[in-house]
């Protein structure tokens, strides 16, 4: 088979590479019926996650058809359509008992794509099949279940869940990519007064206003500080969501936030971020991390099917897999292209 491989910091290929095979009997071989590029996969390339090393197959989202399943399978079957999660979970470990399966300690949690091969190519072992992938519901388009496969349950997890959003609350979003429209789109779930996103680039704001963003502020031309104070007597927002995963983007989520305000950081971090504790730890903050866990994916495929979440309002560039090179091109330059995320099918 084919498939998106990377060898080292800024290099990557789509070749030839042996077919996944059952090793474990738990285990699926799913084929690849559509596929995206994560902004992981980006920093990933930039050389931020170094666990990843060269020969590995990238990617982590995908929708495909179960081909085999190993003889302890049980839920799944050649011929199902499923979600192939980002995250996978053995389901029996102290973490996983706790639906905290990003941090499963029995081989599962962030695998595919960082510590096993991935999703970018025609065919993708999945472990844990039974805990890991989600049928597909029937006359649900298979790029909107996508959306499900990593950044919806992020956003909505990691930022919305994490930041405690309530009904009532002013939330800034920093960053308004597709994680940080993820999170607008799952905050609004929660009748929050206002929500404010916080971009460099003006494409992504529009995008973000229809989202459900109600007030954006372009950072490269304006201070986003004084407007969330003037919009909060002076306070500042009672909850501010970091989706970029560089440190200014981190150092603005602080700063945005009120006093006991909550402040949930999404982005990947492959540099150190200041927290200026000196300024403070006097100002009754509460600062959360988080690796997704998908505990939320049935409950979100739920909106998604009742037609409460637009998921397809993300894609707006699709690719044949083979085509995996040219949609690498356009998703890191989602700037200038207008890329939210890109869909690549057989």
């Amino acid at each position: 088979m084919r498939a998106l491989v990377y060898h080292g910091p800024g290099q990557k290929a789509w070749e030839e590479v042996p077919d996944p095979v059952i090793t474990d009997p738990g285990d699926a071989v799913v084929r690849v019926d559509a596929v995206t590029i994560c902004g992981t996969d980006l920093h990933i390339l930039k050389g931020d996650v170094p666990e990843v090393t060269g020969g590995r197959i990238l990617g982590h989202e995908a929708v495909g058809t179960v081909e085999e399943v190993g003889p302890g399978v049980r839920t799944v079957e050649p011929g199902d359509q499923v979600l192939v999660s980002c995250i996978t979970a053995c389901g029996t470990c102290r973490f996983c008992r706790e639906t905290r399966y990003g941090q499963c300690l029995g081989g599962g949690g962030w695998t595919l794509g960082h510590t096993i091969d991935g999703t970018q190519a025609e065919y993708v072992r999945v472990p844990f099949a039974d805990t890991s992938t989600h049928p597909v519901p029937a006359g649900a388009a298979p790029q909107d279940v996508l959306m499900l496969a990593d950044i919806l349950p992020t956003g909505y997890e990691v930022g919305v869940l994490n930041g405690g959003v309530r009904p009532g609350d002013v939330v800034a979003v920093v960053g308004a990519g597709p994680i940080g429209l993820s999170a607008v789109m799952g905050a609004r779930l929660f009748s929050p007064s206002h929500v404010i996103a916080v971009d460099l680039a003006d494409g992504r704001l529009d995008a973000a206003r229809a989202f459900g963003a109600d007030v954006t502020v372009n950072n490269s031309r304006e201070d986003p500080l004084p407007v969330v104070r003037e919009m909060t007597g002076g306070l500042g927002a009672d909850v501010t969501i970091e989706a970029v995963g560089v440190p200014d983007a981190f150092e603005s989520a602080v700063a945005l936030a009120r006093p006991g305000g909550r402040i949930a950081n999404i982005g990947v971090h492959g540099r150190p971020a200041a927290l200026h504790l000196e300024e403070q730890w006097i100002r009754d903050i509460t600062i959360t991390t988080g690796l997704v866990d998908t505990f939320s994916t049935p409950t979100l495929m739920r909106l998604i099917t009742g037609g409460q979440l637009d998921a397809g309002r993300f894609v707006t560039h699709h690719f044949a897999l083979e085509e995996f090179p040219q949609a690498y091109e356009v998703f890191a330059d989602a700037a200038g292209t207008g890329a939210l995320k890109v869909v690549l099918t057989r």
